[in-house]
């Protein structure tokens, strides 16, 4: 791995609690300007890299860059490059958001005039200028995060940090975060997404890395990722339930023996093997128009994200490791 272009850059990270190894060596990289979105089950390391990223504590071994400064020896040119965002907006419930954001441009170092036109600027490209002078203990959950994240862009940063930042919202909230990340790409911030969405990270990211107890078991885009899993398959519904043995009698040579009801299942539908994708699909409904079976739905599907995390997070046993605590309550989570 090589540094330029990198917004963020991690070569073999270990990070330890005592006897319990949250990190085990991951390795990856974020362009900049790129969305990487971040997968894994609870205890699988997410928050602790983030915390190693963002310098909350230092790795055990190995090194990590994030926007040309490195974790340990320029942390704070780090802290300065970066905005963090976590489960729980870091906001005083007692002032508005309009004097949040100011606060937060005068810790920044904005003089008050600089400060008050950020905060403007800001609460009207978050859609708060209507709440602007509300106090923020008020703010329902998608609005307090969007204040907590516009908070976090009063002076730009290189590199975003958010850690699950759509848990617990509803999904109109939900899809303003989206919004947002695509806002950040747009503007050329490296962004880092935590997420347990599958949804999420397959909309909101260019590239995706998939950590499962501290080790990083897979990248690549969520189509990549996919294609891991196995190729298209077409869902065939027959219209009445029991031509379902007639639909598997019809497609024999298509479909491999685990396919097959095992004589307890009662399916309503055959899941065939596309390797040629329409091809296969148009052989599919030569074969049932013959056999006069008639369809209540017939389609080509890919693998979801899905699917890809449960094919590949069930391949390592759960260990009472992934009940580490360390920050948060939550080390290797």
């Amino acid at each position: 791995m090589t540094e330029p272009d990198a917004g963020v850059l991690v070569e073999d990270i270990t990070k330890s609690f005592g006897d319990v190894h949250a990190l085990r060596g991951i390795s990856f990289r974020a362009e900049r300007g790129e969305v990487l979105g971040v997968l894994g089950p609870n205890g699988a390391g997410k928050s602790t890299a983030v915390n190693v990223l963002s310098t909350l504590i230092k790795p055990t071994s190995g090194r990590a860059v994030v926007a040309g400064h490195d974790v340990v020896s320029d942390a704070a040119g780090v802290r300065r490059s970066i905005m963090l965002t976590g489960q729980s907006a870091a906001l005083d419930n007692r002032l508005t958001a309009r004097e949040n954001l100011m606060l937060f441009g005068r810790l920044m170092g904005l003089d008050k005039k600089s400060a008050v036109r950020r905060a403007n600027a800001l609460l009207e490209e978050f859609d708060l200028v209507y709440a602007a002078n509300r106090r923020v203990g008020q703010y329902s959950g998608g609005m307090r995060r969007r204040i907590d994240i516009a908070c976090g862009l009063v002076v730009r940063p290189e590199v975003v940090f958010l850690d699950e930042p759509t848990t617990g919202l509803d999904p109109r909230s939900r899809q303003a975060v989206w919004d947002l990340v695509s806002r950040l790409r747009d503007q050329g911030i490296t962004t880092i997404l935590t997420t347990q969405y599958l949804e999420e990270a397959d909309v909101l990211s260019d590239n995706i890395i998939v950590i499962d107890k501290g080790t990083v078991i897979a990248e690549g885009t969520a189509d990549e990722l996919k294609a891991r899993t196995g190729s298209s398959y077409c869902e065939v519904v027959p219209l009445h339930p029991d031509d379902v043995p007639r639909v598997i009698e019809v497609l024999d040579d298509f479909l491999p023996p685990q396919s097959r009801p095992n004589g307890e299942d009662a399916p309503t539908a055959v899941a065939v093997p596309a390797p040629k994708g329409a091809q296969t699909l148009a052989e599919v409904l030569r074969r049932l128009d013959l056999a006069s079976i008639e369809l209540n739905d017939i389609a080509l599907r890919r693998p979801s994200l899905d699917e890809v995390f449960l094919n590949l997070t069930k391949r390592i046993p759960e260990t009472a490791e992934s009940d580490a605590t360390g920050l948060g309550g939550e080390a290797a989570s």
